[in-house]
């Protein structure tokens, strides 16, 4: 498994959470999960369902009221509850996927590698698996070399981004990019000292990275 990805969908993030390994997924597209085959949950506990969702996939962790449990003996059956109107489905909180770009592209490059195709396919395979209603791309990158030239580099990887998620069927007016240069580090101050060299660029590579903000609509759980 790929340890440089890792998935959502809060906070479908450079959290829908730290680095995610975006390698194999459970082929169950009952619930949402991520890149450890956990399933995503919002702030409120409750379990993401994708579109892709009947009852017939209910889970002990997401729906226990709705897993088949064995009927105790009774002398006449019980009285069918009365229907209830389904409740419609709810805004949910972004959810993010954060990219290493180490994953996705050579160093100082803002060119797809054939790997980072590779990670970008998986979130694609989540993506069509769920329903959402637009994408934000964030470009990051170390702070190594000028504010200028990492703020176009951060702009370009976004975009590579971006332009190859469309090619793959996203929908392009709900997919957006930016980048923000070495604004946002992860790393601390003082973490990472020292001239470029190998072991400074080892030290700062959380701070390069492409940030997958997925904003989705939830259905909402079974009462």
């Amino acid at each position: 498994m790929n340890s440089t990805k890792k998935l959502i969908i809060a906070g479908i993030a450079a959290a829908l959470l730290p680095t995610m390994a975006m390698a194999a997924y459970p082929t169950n597209y009952g619930y949402l999960v991520d890149s450890s085959g956990k399933v995503v949950k919002d702030n409120y506990g409750e379990c993401w369902r994708t579109g892709y969702w009947t009852p017939a996939m209910a889970n002990e962790e997401c729906d226990p009221n709705l897993v088949k449990k064995p009927e105790p003996v009774a002398e006449a059956p019980a009285p069918a509850p009365e229907a209830t109107p389904a409740p419609a489905p709810v805004a949910a909180m972004p959810q993010t996927v954060n990219l290493s770009a180490d994953a996705l592209f050579d160093f100082n490059k803002s060119t797809l590698k054939p790997a980072g195709k590779t990670t970008l396919n998986d979130l694609v395979r989540d993506l069509n698996a769920t329903k959402y209603d637009e994408i934000q791309v964030t470009g990051h990158t170390d702070r190594i070399g000028s504010k200028a030239y990492n703020q176009k580099l951060s702009e370009q990887r976004a975009d590579s981004v971006k332009d190859y998620l469309v090619s793959q069927g996203v929908p392009a007016d709900k997919i957006s990019a930016k980048g923000v240069g070495e604004t946002q580090p992860v790393t601390k101050p003082g973490e990472c000292v020292g001239r470029k060299s190998p072991k400074l660029i080892a030290c700062l590579q959380p701070d390069r990275r492409v940030e997958v903000v997925v904003t989705a609509t939830k259905e909402p759980a079974a009462n």
